[in-house]
This record gives C-alpha cells, structure tokens and sequence, in this order.
C-alpha cells in the first residue's frame, strides 16, 4: 500500500492572514482546498498519512467567515481559524481539516477526519514546510455530528404559500410534508419560494419573484373555441400530424358552414347519420355538454346572446373495458416556456360512465351516463362504483386499465408512446399565443415570478387504440377526497384512494422539480438535439432523477419529453416562430395587439412589398383581417391584430409570395425570408454603431449619452435623446433576446 495518498496545494501566505483575521474577529472559517487528481490509495487502517504541500501558488483558498453565534462550540475554536478543508477526496473518502491559527509554526497540532474510517488523523508539519505526516488519533463520530449539523444547517426548508390553492389544498399539504418544506398556509409578509395558486396566475397580484404554479393566459388558451383554433391551425401545416383532434367548428360564427357540410355528406350518403357533441365555451364538468344528429337541434341562443361554443364529432366506436365507455386523465407539467420543458406523469386516472355503452341514436342522445365520461356527472348515478382498490369501481388508476389490455395482448408501449405524441403536439399548438400572453403580464426585464403549471389532458381510446384529445384542463381536480351520498340527496366528501396515490404524486414530484435549489441541468438538456434518427418513445424513462437530501421519497413520477424528443417534434413549431416576430413588433411592452403602423413596419423590415403589393393593399389587409377577427371576440378590450389574426395574414403573405409551394413550404420559406432579413439588418445596425462609436472622440462619445452635454438640459432634448437610444437598442437586441419570455 503506497504512503502517497494526495497532494494538497495551499498558499501559506493566504492561510496565514486568514488564521490572522480569524484571531482578530474572533470568529470561524471555512476552506476549501481543492484536490489533486493524482491518484491516491487509502488503507482501511491507516496509521500515518503524508500530505504534500508542493505548488502552493495554483491554490485559491477561500475563507467565509461564520457568524458569531456559530463560533460558540468552545475555548478553542475561539482561538482558532478553525479552517475546514473540506470535500478533500481521498479515492472517495472525504477529508475535513481543521488547522490551527499558527499557520506559519513548525509545531502546531493539524486534524484530518476522514469520513468512513472511523478515524481522526492527527500530527505536525515538517520543518521543511512542504510535507505534513499525520497520525491516527480517536473517534469519528464527533465529526459525523458535526457534519451532519452543517449540512442541515446549509439548507433552509423551501418556503410554499397555500392561501390561494383551494380544492389542491389537501393534496399540496401531504406533498409539502413528504418533502419536509415549510407551508405558509396564511400567507407571508416576505418573498416564499413557491406560490400555489387554486384558479389562475392573477389570484395574487402582488408577485414580484418566485415561482407560481399558473401561467398568464393559461385559461383563455385552453378554453374550447381557442383550443380549437390553434390546433386547427396546426391541421392546416401538418394536418397527418394533428389528426388526432376530431373535426370541429366554431358556434355562432361557423354555423353556416357546419349546416351545409353535414347536408352535404347526408345527400351523398343516405345511410350516413354522423353524431356531434355541443361543448360550451366555457364549460366544466361537463355543464352543458349534449350530442346532437342535425344542426337544427343547436341550441344558438342563452336568452339574448348568442352561446359560444365549439361542435365536435363524437367518437362512436371507443374502447371499452366491462361494457363501459372511459377516459384518461392524464396529468402534464409544463416547466417552462422558454425552453419548452414538458413531463408527463406516468400514473394517471380512467374514469368510467356508469351506464353500458350502446352505439348513439335518437333514442339514446340524453343518456349521458352511457356517452358522457366526466366524473362530476357520473358520480351522481346510483350505478356510480367507489373503490378503494385501484384497478375496480368507477375510477381507477391508469397502470391498471394498461394492464388488463397488456394481458389481452395489446401493445401497450405503442399506446403510450402515441398518447406522449399526442400531447407534445397539443402544447406546441398552444405555446405560441401563451407566449404573447407571458410577455405582456411579465415583460423582458421587468420583475415577476417564473411559471410552471400542470395540466389535465382528457385523452379517449378508439377501439383500434388510436388516442384522440377530447379536451386539455388548464386547472384539473386536485381533489382526493370524492363525493359521497351519505343520505338521500346528502353528500360529502370522503377520502379516496385512487386520487390520493396519483395526485399527490403529481404534486410532489412538481414541487421537487420546481425546487430552487435545483438548479443543475438534467440529463435530458444535455442531449436537448435529440438523435439523429426518428426514436420512439419509450413507456418508460431511462433516467431517474433524485435529490441527495430527499430522504426515502420515491423516483419522479413524471417523466420528461421535451426537450428528450426534440428532434422528432421540433419541425412542428412554425407557429411559434411566427409569434416571436409578431411580439418583436408590438412595440409596448405588455400589448397583445400589433396596431396598424406596427404591422406596416414589420412588412416595411422584412420587405415583403412589392410593385404588386404596394403599403396600401398591405392596408387593406390589416383593416379586413382585424375586422372579422374583432367580430369572433367581441369580449376584446384591445383594438388591433392578435396573434391569431397576425398568424392568418402570415398565411397569405405566404401564399402570394411562393404560390408554387404547399402550405407548409410556403410558410417555411416566408419565415426564412423574414429571418434572414432581420438578421441581416441587425448585423448592419451593429456596425453602424461600432464604426461610429470608433470614430467619435471620447468627449463627444460622453455627450451622446447625455452625460456632460449641456444641451440635454432641458426635458425635450433628454426625451428625444433617450427615446432614439431605445429604438436604436431595440433594433440592435437580437430577435430570441427581444422574444424571451423566460420562466
């Protein structure tokens, strides 16, 4: 066994003012000593360790000073630097020193307590300064205790505030408890570290840092008509891709044309009798949802208004399971929008009708516990089954519905592999108008929190297996308690076993991912490209994430997605590239809306007019695109062109310019265009600005930022100055800086 166990560097000057200062203040110190990567073998009973102290100059010590109440440990830490040389690898053991104030001695006592051993190493410096032969001395458990004490010590409990989180309440409770943080249900006065929110990011206005569970603009996003539209959107680019999504139309305004399709397709077929299902904008658990057979069944009209919503095709031939229609409820962290992080739980629920499933015909429309699967409507049928075994009754876990499939010899990993397809699609549809929405509640570079939500994902098996989204939940039931009939007509709330095990779960291991003193980059950011070929997904996750000081909690129950599969997703994300031009052209920070001079600027930039497209057809296609976009939102409170709208215009723009291409192409080779425009002009207004700043005189260069110049006196030239600075800022920030929505 070899006597060179490893080389400590250390610069004795250094140690030796820290020991100075030590004695003056009268208080601890902490270094770290960086080891060297020679190799170093230890025996399991050493009785003398040779430390070498040769190249002391490529040593950087750092010395923290501890406060004073810590200093109080006795007589001689008082009178010591008390130096703890630690994470000091010896072939994975870890060594902490605690070295006297008398640096600069040939006499003074050194300790070295070497985790594991069981040992504490004790001895003096050679008078020649660079050696330092240590002996073994006594117990190690007083050190265990005093590291211990340390690491408890370097790590405050994350801080949670729970007066805004409702019905999630219980099951946020038993997860902040699992994780041992510190609940704030009341509230506090100070910053917490994460802020639960019940409905959306506006429960609490007064958010300036942080991290909340909601994003701005998640719930109009996913409300029915808007879901709609940004997947129908994508259908147009990628429409193999996006059919998972049934055809739907939009109540009022697409009512025309749902009537004459569904005239068409009867007169072509006369045996063909197609079912749709009538969801309200603004619906939940499946208030107001009913099917109909021909549009004059509508029902247009709530009193004077016309009533918003979306009609889809019902989905006649499902998979059942005990005679019975179900649906997934399947639960999806979106971690951030900048870079897109999605994770999906890989436990979820399936939610049962009560009544068995019999193809639709007029006779059955009304049976909603045969058609509908939402658990608020079912759990009101005296067939409703409450179980607490996870694999029977009326709800139950989705392992279990996997399971029985796995065993009929269905190929489950194919399933779950096309649901993650599937919701990965979903949130790239919706990702672009989110981030209009983020960067007008939290600009670039004005304080706010960071963002992250869960969301419920109602996904229904057809009897092929194919998934098909029947609608996304921007705040799911949290709930894990259900609704019991105690009495006629009397309910409450009982706990439930299937909730409990899968949303407390979810809950957890959001927090856990959340947690701000992870800030390490997975393993899955690392290999963000992706492979270079088309993978498919597996069910299951290679990697596990866990936290040293997590304790006994399980692996994550959510499983990351994205980035993992980028390379297969990512040539779907057109739209959003289109968003980040349009929210580099709004101009004001916290619009939503491209006013008509802005849009001119972004056709002027990119130079998209022409001889046969002059500024006034660019008018005229401002006024008429607006105008019928203003008439399908009539709740807008803003005047000018959305998202949407702006998406639209693209379109066109697009197709008057490559009209040789399909869709797809025409669009690609716009954005390029447009790019590379931007880009180019960039480039020249960075030069622009170099060359000049080069060439004036460094007293004139002061002037020009207002600094000494005499003439920026008086509130018109300071504003004219500071409002040509801005533009010239604005223009030269790169086009992902100005479109950052970091969260």
């Amino acid at each position: 066994m070899s006597d060179h166990y490893v080389k400590v560097k250390v610069q004795l000057e250094q140690m030796k003012s820290c020991g100075e200062d030590a004695e003056k203040q009268g208080v601890d110190t902490e270094e770290q000593l960086p080891v060297s990567s020679s190799p170093a073998s230890v025996s399991p009973d050493p009785s003398s360790i040779t430390v070498a102290r040769g190249d002391a100059s490529n040593t950087s010590i750092t010395c923290k000073h501890r406060g004073k109440s810590r200093s109080k440990q006795g007589k001689d830490d008082k009178n010591s630097c008390g130096k703890h040389i630690s994470d000091l690898s010896l072939h994975g053991s870890v060594v902490s020193a605690h070295v006297g104030k008398n640096l600069n001695g040939l006499g003074h006592e050194k300790t070295l307590h070497i985790k594991g051993t069981g040992k504490i190493l004790q001895g003096k410096s050679e008078p020649n300064g660079n050696y330092l032969t240590i002996h073994a001395s006594k117990n190690i458990q007083d050190t265990r205790r005093e590291d211990g004490f340390k690491l408890a010590r370097k790590r405050r409990p994350v801080t949670v505030d729970t007066s805004k989180a409702k019905t999630s309440l219980e099951a946020l409770k038993l997860s902040i408890k699992q994780l041992k943080w510190k609940e704030f249900p009341l509230g506090r006065r100070t910053v917490c570290d994460i802020y639960w929110h019940g409905v959306s990011f506006h429960d609490n206005e007064n958010i300036v840092s942080g991290q909340v569970n909601k994003f701005p603009g998640m719930i109009e996003m996913l409300r029915k008509i808007n879901l709609s539209r940004a997947v129908r959107t994508m259908q147009e680019l990628f429409p193999e891709e996006y059919n998972f999504y049934p055809r739907s139309w939009i109540l009022p305004e697409e009512y025309q044309q749902f009537s004459t399709q569904i005239r068409m397709v009867k007169e072509n077929d006369a045996t063909v009798n197609p079912t749709f299902i009538v969801k309200p904008d603004g619906g939940s658990q499946g208030d107001g949802i009913y099917l109909i057979r021909d549009p004059s069944d509508l029902k247009l009209m709530t009193g004077s208004q016309a009533k918003q919503a979306v009609v889809q095709e019902y989905i006649q031939k499902p998979l059942l399971i005990d005679k019975l229609k179900f649906d997934i409820r399947l639960y999806v962290l979106i971690k951030s929008l900048e870079p897109l992080e999605i994770y999906i739980a890989k436990e979820g629920l399936t939610r049962f009708c009560t009544e068995p499933y019999q193809e639709p015909s007029q006779k059955n429309l009304s049976h909603v516990f045969m058609h509908l699967t939402n658990y608020s409507l079912n759990v009101h049928s005296g067939n409703f089954v409450h179980s607490d075994s996870q694999s029977t009754g009326s709800k139950r876990t989705l392992s279990s519905v996997l399971y029985r499939l796995a065993a009929k010899g269905v190929d489950i990993k194919k399933v779950w592999s096309d649901i993650i397809a599937l919701v990965i699609k979903t949130v790239i549809a919706v990702v672009p108008e989110l981030k209009v929405y983020y960067q007008a509640d939290i600009p670039p570079g004005k304080p706010g929190p960071t963002c992250f939500q869960i969301l419920g994902f109602d996904i229904l098996l057809m009897k092929n297996l194919k998934p098909v989204l029947l609608e996304v939940n921007s705040n799911p039931s949290m709930r894990i308690e259900h609704e019991k009939e105690v009495s006629p007509g009397v309910f409450e709330y009982v706990p439930s076993p299937v909730d409990e095990e899968v949303k407390v779960g979810v809950i957890r291991d959001t927090l856990r991912l959340m947690d701000p003193g992870h800030k390490k980059p997975s393993i899955s950011q690392s290999r963000a490209g992706g492979s270079e070929h088309r993978e498919e997904i597996p069910m299951e996750g290679e990697t596990q994430e866990r936290s040293s000081d997590e304790g006994p909690l399980p692996s994550l129950c959510l499983k990351q997605v994205y980035p993992k599969y980028t390379k297969q997703f990512n040539h779907l994300r057109l739209v959003e590239r289109i968003a980040v031009l349009f929210i580099r052209f709004l101009g004001v920070k916290g619009n939503m809306r491209l006013g008509p001079t802005a849009f001119r600027t972004f056709i002027r930039t990119c130079k998209l007019s022409n001889s046969n497209f002059t500024m006034a057809s660019v008018d005229i296609l401002y006024i008429d695109i607006t105008r019928r976009w203003s008439g399908t939102m009539p709740d807008s409170r803003e005047a000018g062109m959305g998202v949407q709208a702006f998406v639209e215009a693209f379109f066109f723009l697009a197709g008057r310019r490559f009209k040789s291409l399909v869709l797809r192409e025409q669009v690609v080779s716009l954005l390029e265009l447009c790019e590379a425009q931007l880009e180019s002009q960039s480039g020249v207004e960075d030069r622009r600005s170099v060359s000049c700043s080069r060439a004036l005189p460094r007293a004139v260069k002061t002037q020009t930022l207002g600094l000494t110049n005499p003439q920026l006196g008086s509130p018109a030239p300071l504003r004219r100055a500071a409002s040509q600075d801005y533009r010239l800022h604005q223009r030269l920030k790169p086009r992902t800086l100005r479109a950052n929505v970091d969260n």
